[in-house]
């Protein structure tokens, strides 16, 4: 039997509104994550290193910066027929933007029109984490389901904060309900302490695919989403499996970071997934060569660390820095710097993430902030030392006490 051809589509368009102002020039799967890094970044490599060699990325807001980094990023083979290409909102179906993850879909099958797949892998762009579809496929392909959905155990403590699902008790493999945010969740039969929340990741027989979201498309009380309203009709026709990620053995991985996943929607979400990058045993780890974090290439000097021009050395300690980054007798601990950052004598950046072209003066001091690109912050002046005062000064401060100064903004005394 001849091996299924594999269609991959990453929904890109979003409008990542939680992450204000990170998003307020740029689509969310486009954020830096991790110094050199694109959110996107991590969808498109799970899917690479899992042997997919069709990708199409479907934009829609501020899309401009997400388009440039999938084209000068992400270029494959066109010899073999390999690529990932950007795919705006091509209003086929009338001038109107996707409604919705389905419609977005929906508004695209001339794509798998074109390519004829037997199999489509659809996945979101803007979680953190490692994963080989193509064991994921091989257990679609043997449930004999339409669709089977990535699920990633957690705490049913926290059942609340995801789409949870219910399993068959008489096969583990098979949905027999889908919750949203469930208020009373039903622990697994195997672990009554554990449920399983969707990762927004599925894998679709092609056809069926396309059945649905036509019916989908037909149904005026449909929010027209992958997760509230496609997955749902499966689960009610008996046609859905899980994948449980426990199942799934990434090359490299190790016992801390084996089953990683994070959703990085929010502020603060986002800045804790950074937190688990810098330790010296990250939950997430960066460094796995068995199964890289693809990223753009910088034309860009490696870090430099140098005392000031008094002679004073500098401390990083903890900390992620980035290609291009000068660091001159400052103090850096538990921090992320994006490339071309430049931290001058005195400053001191503790337990915060700094984007690319960021210049934090003499005696600065940044403390619990995110700071964007092109952020200056004058010497002697401080961020996120006094939240009240940040929020005076029209910074977004999150309930959790993270200052974010958004692009270009110059931060004085």
């Amino acid at each position: 039997m001849a091996s299924p051809k594999i269609f991959g589509i990453v929904l890109a368009g979003g409008e990542g509104k939680r992450l204000m102002p990170l998003t307020a020039d740029r689509a969310k799967p486009a954020v830096p994550f991790a110094g050199n890094y694109r959110l996107i970044d991590f969808a498109l490599s799970n899917l690479i290193n899992s042997g997919l060699r069709q990708l199409v990325v479907l934009t829609q807001y501020k899309s401009h910066s997400l388009d440039r980094h999938v084209s000068q990023t992400w270029r494959l083979s066109g010899l073999t027929n390999s690529y990932v290409a950007s795919v705006p909102a091509q209003q086929r179906l009338g001038k109107r933007w996707f409604a919705g993850s389905a419609d977005a879909i929906l508004q695209s099958l001339n794509l798998l029109r074109d390519e004829k797949p037997d199999i489509v892998v659809v996945v979101g762009a803007d979680h953190v984490y490692r994963m080989d579809f193509s064991q994921m496929i091989e257990a679609h392909i043997e449930s004999g389901a339409g669709v089977t959905v990535a699920a990633i155990r957690q705490p049913i403590s926290l059942a609340d904060q995801f789409g949870v699902i219910e399993v068959s008790p008489d096969d583990p493999t098979r949905i027999q309900a889908f919750h949203e945010k469930p208020e009373h969740p039903i622990g697994l039969p195997d672990s009554p302490q554990e449920v399983l929340a969707s990762m927004g990741n599925y894998v679709f027989d092609a056809d069926v695919l396309m059945d649905a979201v036509l019916r989908d498309g037909e149904t005026p009380s449909s929010n027209h989403d992958m997760g509230g309203d496609i997955v749902p009709d499966f689960v009610s026709r008996g046609d859905a499996a899980v994948y449980d990620l426990n199942r799934n053995d990434v090359p490299g991985a190790t016992d801390r970071d084996r089953y990683y996943w994070r959703d990085v929607g929010t502020i603060d979400s986002y800045y804790e997934a950074h937190r688990d990058l810098i330790s010296a045993l990250p939950v997430f780890n960066l460094y796995n060569r068995a199964w890289p974090i693809y990223n753009q290439q910088f034309n860009a000097p490696p870090a430099k660390f140098v005392r000031d021009s008094a002679g004073n050395l500098g401390t990083t300690i903890d900390s992620i820095v980035s290609l291009g980054s000068l660091l001159s007798g400052a103090h850096i601990e538990r921090s992320v710097l994006g490339p071309w950052a430049t931290i001058d004598s005195g400053a001191s950046v503790v337990d915060s993430i700094v984007f690319d072209y960021v210049r934090i003066g003499q005696d600065a001091r940044v403390h619990r902030a995110i700071l964007d690109k092109e952020v200056i912050v004058d010497a002697g002046a401080s961020v996120g030392i006094d939240p009240a005062a940040d929020r005076a000064r029209g910074f977004t401060v999150t309930d959790s006490g993270i200052t974010v100064v958004g692009k270009g903004i110059r931060v004085t005394r």
